[in-house]
């Protein structure tokens, strides 16, 4: 059996933070990382943003040139003994550990119906298999309104087809956006060439023969098509923390070093659930910002270093030519106070609770993001009048 100081479970890019962290760290101990992918870490956000507007998909690869670093892919680990702290691989495989970090991410949610024939969004691989369809000018279906399926969408649709959008809220990032922003969002949508199916769920995928599937839909239009794409959210990875009985709730819970229950056992990136200080609840956050700036916590917190974890990670995202960062508690069924420069195209959406500020999305305005956290550290109280103006001077 194979140990090491520290070994991390996963490939991702909190995993390739926390090495790339150690290793500052600690400069001679050698470190493993086992990820379940065939290939080493990658950013994954340009898969459905950037590579679709035709960045450079050579760009995305994070490397994996680190000193004592042992990256083992095609792997999934199975277990965690934390008695004999150790974990084993789908090979039967063991490795031994002084310190584990879990970036263990997560799985996409999957329709329970259309098997193979549906591409539920996620890898580098499903990426290629989607742009291999797309250069085809097939005809795709797109089931999912939220983050990852507006953005499939719009990518699909700048590069010059006429996608399906089905989702069963009203309006697109519905759980995000207020709703007169969404029925502007629809109108964008159509007007870019998707056919936008608002209210609508699918209930069943059949095979159509040659190589196409049969959608049927809760509002009864059939849609016959080449490829379906599911973006309909994650599933944080938490069966190995789970099994090995860890506290589990909506994440791996941890604290405010990352440690889960046992304290040579860390988590960090999608699966990880953390105590916000500024916001005073736990939280998780499947964004770019909370995998890289938990992951480099993680690192400094297995090599010895005193870690505290009081960032509070943005999350962006871009469709068609909108585009927005946010920060914070942004649920749409909130208060939400609109301060538009340009109404739909510039502003802030400020999102109140009790008369205070818990979250904020910079649409379409950029690198405003520390203004956004000082904001929601103010007490207040506020109403609505007090935030107009508030960001924009």
């Amino acid at each position: 059996m194979r140990h090491y100081p520290y070994l991390i479970v996963g490939a991702g890019m909190a995993a390739h933070a926390a090495a790339h962290a150690l290793r500052a760290s600690d400069s001679e101990h050698p470190i493993g990382m086992i990820g379940e992918e065939p290939t080493g870490p990658y950013k994954r956000p340009p898969l459905s943003k950037g590579l679709w507007r035709d960045e450079d998909p050579e760009s995305i690869w994070l490397g994996t040139r680190l000193p004592g670093l042992d990256l083992l892919t095609g792997r999934r680990v199975v277990a965690v003994d934390r008695g004999a702290r150790k974990v084993v691989d789908d090979q039967g495989v063991a490795y031994g550990y002084d310190r584990l970090l879990l970036a263990t991410g997560g799985s996409p949610r999957r329709l329970p119906f259309g098997g193979d024939a549906v591409i539920h969004f996620r890898t580098v691989d499903d990426y290629r298999r989607l742009r291999s369809l797309a250069d085809l000018r097939s005809r795709i279906a797109v089931v999912g309104g939220g983050f990852i399926g507006s953005e499939i969408a719009a990518a699909l649709a700048m590069k010059g087809l006429e996608p399906a959008l089905m989702f069963p809220e009203e309006t697109i990032c519905a759980r995000v956006l207020p709703r007169d922003l969404g029925l502007h969002l629809n109108g964008v949508y159509r007007e870019r060439g998707v056919r936008l199916l608002p209210g609508t769920s699918v209930t069943g995928i059949e095979d159509a023969g040659r190589g196409r599937s049969l959608v049927s839909t809760s509002d009864g239009p059939r849609l016959e098509v080449d490829a379906v794409v599911a973006g309909i959210g994650l599933l944080p990875g938490v069966e190995l923390a789970r099994g090995a009985g860890l506290a589990v709730d909506d994440g791996i819970v941890v604290d405010e070093s990352l440690r889960t229950s046992d304290p040579s056992i860390f988590a960090a990136g999608d699966a990880a659930r953390f105590r916000s200080p500024l916001l005073g609840v736990p939280i998780r956050l499947e964004h770019e910002d909370a995998a890289v700036s938990m992951g480099s916590a993680a690192g400094r917190a297995m090599a010895g270093v005193p870690t505290t974890y009081d960032h509070l990670p943005f999350f962006y995202s871009d469709l068609f030519d909108r585009g927005y960062e946010a920060v914070g508690l942004t649920d749409a069924r909130m208060e939400v106070v609109a301060d538009w420069k340009d109404e739909y195209r510039e502003g802030f959406l400020y999102y109140l609770e009790n008369g205070r500020v818990r979250g904020v999305v910079c649409w379409g305005i950029f690198g405003r993001i520390d203004e956004a956290r000082a904001l929601l550290a103010d007490p207040g109280p506020f109403r609505a009048a007090d935030l107009r103006g508030r960001l924009a001077a």
